[in-house]
């Protein structure tokens, strides 16, 4: 009676895991969303570094180049809430062949400009009011968030299509998506940009052309398992 009740329990076991194990008639295709914008406005990251023997020295000729920075800012018309102080440092630094230590003071201010026709009033007042580097010049969209929920569904819009090509040609029809995967790389797009002229010859014809933003492009790729009806 143990044996046949065994029995019993195995083959149910068996018949249940091949109900779960059925196959479904599917396709798996790969779909991709791209769509081009012009940036609408720029973060800039820009720094006032300033070397001395003298920490106090050091530190308030830092200070007075950054006040006037800021002040600039201001007179710019960009509003308080987008720029900021991101980094404030004074090391140290030993010689240990002259032994003697020298002092580094490092402020940088973010901004980000919404009106990119004042992007090169903006550069070259801040390199004569005491920048001396560049960091980052970053081209955006602030409709960013918008354009990648277009380019989602696109991608969606292009996988189904490539289903239906593909089934087409069996008498089959795409049903519900299965499973979906988002396989989008996540960054920050950037166009290209010229450098800035910090000085030009004498020979050289003048200009007001510093940069060529480009476009950002944005993309979506998703991989899409569709039932087949």
């Amino acid at each position: 009676m143990k044996k046949l009740v065994l029995f019993l329990t195995i083959t149910f076991m068996t018949m249940s895991y091949g109900q779960e194990t059925k196959q479904i008639p599917q396709i798996n295709v790969n779909g991709e969303g791209k769509v081009k914008i012009a940036p609408d406005q720029v973060t800039i990251s820009a720094t006032v570094e300033t070397k001395g023997n003298n920490a106090k020295d050091v530190k308030k000729q830092n200070d007075e180049k950054i006040d006037a920075v800021l002040k600039f800012i201001k007179k710019m018309n960009i509003p308080t809430a987008d720029f900021r102080t991101k980094q404030v440092a004074l090391n140290p630094q030993y010689d240990y062949e002259k032994k003697k230590t020298s002092y580094n003071a490092v402020q940088t201010v973010e901004i980000l400009l919404k009106d990119l026709s004042k992007y090169d009033e903006l550069m070259e007042g801040l390199v004569q009011q005491g920048i001396n580097r560049i960091d980052k010049v970053s081209f955006e969209s602030s409709k960013l968030a918008q354009h990648q929920s277009e380019v989602r569904k696109l991608a969606m819009k292009d996988a189904k299509a490539k289903a239906e090509d593909y089934v087409s040609v069996l008498g089959q029809k795409v049903g519900k998506a299965f499973v979906i995967s988002d396989n989008s790389q996540v960054y920050q797009p950037q166009p290209m940009y010229a450098s800035m002229r910090m000085k030009e010859s004498a020979d050289s014809v003048p200009s007001n052309e510093t940069m060529a933003i480009g476009e950002i492009e944005i993309t979506a790729n998703v991989s899409v398992s569709f039932i087949l009806d």
